[in-house]
């Protein structure tokens, strides 16, 4: 059994240039995952941050379960990212040095049904980088098109 995708977020591979990844669980409470696995999550506007040696992601949007009644939680909260200790001290000191963003990619299910979510280190991309992203991408697109035309 693979890893199941369930959102990605969309925005953070348009707004950020990504470098380097991480795999981390994160903590849920009630019916949020079974929300999750009904795929009700949004990405919008949602971050990582780093406080008191422990990781933290805000604004991540989990629609509350209908099912769980007066069990549900603020679909808004904060929550908080299980990662090693290494692994944030590492993060800690990346993101203090270069400035950088930490950026939730995508939400997943892994082989042992566990949830789990990627971040991802970013730094905002400018206007004009996302025009060259854009172009590139029309010219790859022709070349591929003029390919198939050929054969």
């Amino acid at each position: 059994m693979s890893s199941k995708t369930v959102a990605t977020n969309k925005k953070a591979y348009r707004n950020f240039h990504l470098s380097q990844t991480w795999e981390c669980g994160i903590a849920l409470a009630g019916g949020e995952v079974k929300s999750i696995r009904a795929g009700e999550v949004n990405f919008k506007d949602s971050f990582a941050r780093i406080d008191d040696g422990e990781v933290f992601l805000y604004s991540l949007h989990i629609n509350p379960y209908p099912q769980a009644s007066y069990m549900n939680d603020d679909p808004d909260r904060v929550r908080k990212l299980l990662l090693h200790k290494k692994e944030i001290k590492k993060i800690k000191a990346v993101v203090a040095e270069k400035n950088l963003t930490l950026v939730p990619t995508k939400i997943y299910f892994n082989s042992r049904g566990l949830v789990k979510l990627e971040i991802a280190l970013g730094k905002g991309k400018k206007l004009f980088d996302k025009r060259e992203d854009i172009k590139k991408r029309d010219t790859d697109r022709a070349l591929r098109r003029a390919l198939r035309a050929r054969q």
